[in-house]
């Protein structure tokens, strides 16, 4: 499994422009590679209990993607990426800390 998943910490703002507040695990797209490509990766984050992240808020969280070739030169600390429901932009992620590899 460790193989299968690469751990960072990142600092997940979520637009202003949504409607709705984020809340326990939330599973969105994640684009590493610009708004017109359709290329993403699957990252699970998991907000404390209790916590939600509401439209134009911010937060640090540990998100877990799944791994894949190239992925190494994509996840590093200061990387920006973006935050998708299906083609919809809702975020900016940056990577704080990669924890694991």
């Amino acid at each position: 499994m460790k193989d299968e998943i690469v751990v960072a910490r990142a600092r997940v703002h979520l637009l202003s422009t949504i409607k709705s507040s984020r809340r326990g695990k939330y599973s969105p797209n994640h684009n590493f590679f610009g708004p017109n490509n359709l290329d993403m990766t699957i990252g699970f984050m998991e907000f404390p209990e209790g916590v939600e992240l509401r439209p134009g808020e911010s937060i640090e969280v540990p998100i877990s993607f799944w791994n894949w070739p190239g992925i190494e030169n994509e996840i590093y600390p200061g990387r920006e990426w973006r935050i998708q429901e299906g083609l919809k932009l809702v975020g900016i992620g940056t990577i704080v800390e990669v924890v694991t590899s």
